[in-house]
């Protein structure tokens, strides 16, 4: 007999996609999503939660990657008594070939809920809920079809990185490359966690930073360049003869003044000290302009979701540095401010917190770096 779920079934409502409607179909052949719809129409009706966290569960030597859960009702609902969540570390720039999605479902189908995520908010593929008893063949399984799993509590998140060079043509390093090097490199960091609290590291190919870097990570990378834009003269005129109002489109919009319209000589020229990469005109204007022929990244700091402290955004702390492999100069400035952080911060403090806390000039002084007018957003206006 089917149970009445009246409550949750209002979240199928309307022109928005709606997971009760991806669990409903997945509960027809799998008796853990069945029982995960009563959970929550619990949860709805009784305005309380009715997953209590699991303490430790996990694979053959990994300290992270599975994030236990149980419910506090096992008797109601035996078969999401159990229900941990494992995070899958996924391909770089999220490509996938439907082989691939295929192989990780049929595992997950056979040992799990059949339920996924793609992706979770660090970028992980997702699987949801399965038992202690198969945790461990899950895992040998998606080692079997070449995944290992991501990185979860006081570990090196797993790093995540735009499509670049796969798909866009602004990239300026090659994130894929380099994301995987990273993840390599950093294997014991992701799996074993020792440290106060999480860290992330994500990478975007030019400062339109699809992938939120700055925003979202601890340690952000992010492509640019160091010469000056390149400008196509006769194109920029092809975008005014279409109707372009560069004045007000481009030249107004600049956020530093950088771009000049000669009306006369139909030409948009660049002052190439005010320019701050902001990628407006390259948006606008793609056949256009272009970004610079010295390209490298801006490495920057700090940046997390609310925690201890509200967010905040990543602050520079090293305005360019040439990106090539094997990437020696990042390695090891990553470990300096990760040796520093684990040295001096608190418990759940992140590195963007603890510099705050103890201050940049602490900061720069441990890790070797001299100051730069990059890092502060403005002058000090009081004497």
């Amino acid at each position: 007999m089917e149970e009445k779920t009246p409550l949750i079934d209002e979240l199928e409502k309307g022109p928005w996609p709606s997971y009760v409607k991806e669990i409903k179909r997945m509960a027809k052949k799998n008796a853990a999503a069945k029982d995960l719809l009563g959970v929550q129409e619990l949860s709805f009706k009784e305005k309380v939660t009715h997953w209590k966290h699991g303490g430790i569960v996990g694979v053959t030597g990994y300290g992270g990657g599975v994030i236990g859960r149980y419910c506090d009702s096992p008797e109601k609902f035996p078969n999401v008594s159990s229900f941990h969540t494992l995070r899958v570390n996924h391909p770089g720039g999220w490509f996938y070939t439907t082989k691939a999605l295929r192989k990780i479902c049929d595992v997950w189908e056979k040992f799990g809920s059949g339920m996924t995520n793609f992706h979770g908010s660090t970028g992980d593929i997702i699987l949801l809920g399965t038992t202690t008893e198969n945790l461990q063949p899950c895992f040998n399984a998606l080692t079997e079809i070449g995944y290992d799993l991501g990185g979860s509590g006081s570990c090196l998140r797993t790093p995540t990185a735009c499509v670049g060079p796969a798909r866009c043509e602004w990239s300026c390093i090659d994130t894929l490359d380099m994301v995987h090097n990273l993840t390599m490199e950093f294997q014991d960091e992701i799996h074993r966690p020792r440290w106060p609290y999480k860290s992330k590291i994500k990478i975007s190919g030019c400062p339109n930073d699809c992938v939120a870097a700055i925003a979202r990570a601890d340690i952000t990378i992010i492509g640019t360049w160091r010469d000056s834009l390149k400008i196509d003269q006769k194109a920029v005129r092809e975008y005014v003869k279409s109707g372009m109002d560069i004045r007000t489109d481009i030249v107004a919009r600049c956020p530093t003044n950088a771009l000049e319209w000669d009306e006369k000589a139909q030409e948009l020229r660049l002052i190439p000290q005010d320019c701050v990469r902001c990628m407006h005109c390259i948006n606008k204007m793609t056949k256009a302009i272009r970004p610079g022929n010295d390209k490298g990244a801006t490495i920057l700091i700090g940046g997390k979701a609310p925690i201890l402290k509200g967010a905040m955004l990543s602050s520079v702390l090293i305005p360019f540095m040439k990106i090539e492999p094997p990437y020696t100069e990042i390695k090891d400035l990553i470990r300096k401010i990760w040796d520093w952080w684990d040295e001096n911060g608190r418990t759940r403090e992140r590195v963007g917190e603890l510099i705050e806390r103890l201050g940049m000039r602490n900061f720069l002084k441990a890790i070797g770096l001299k100051p730069t007018p990059q890092m502060i957003k403005a002058p000090r206006t009081n004497p």
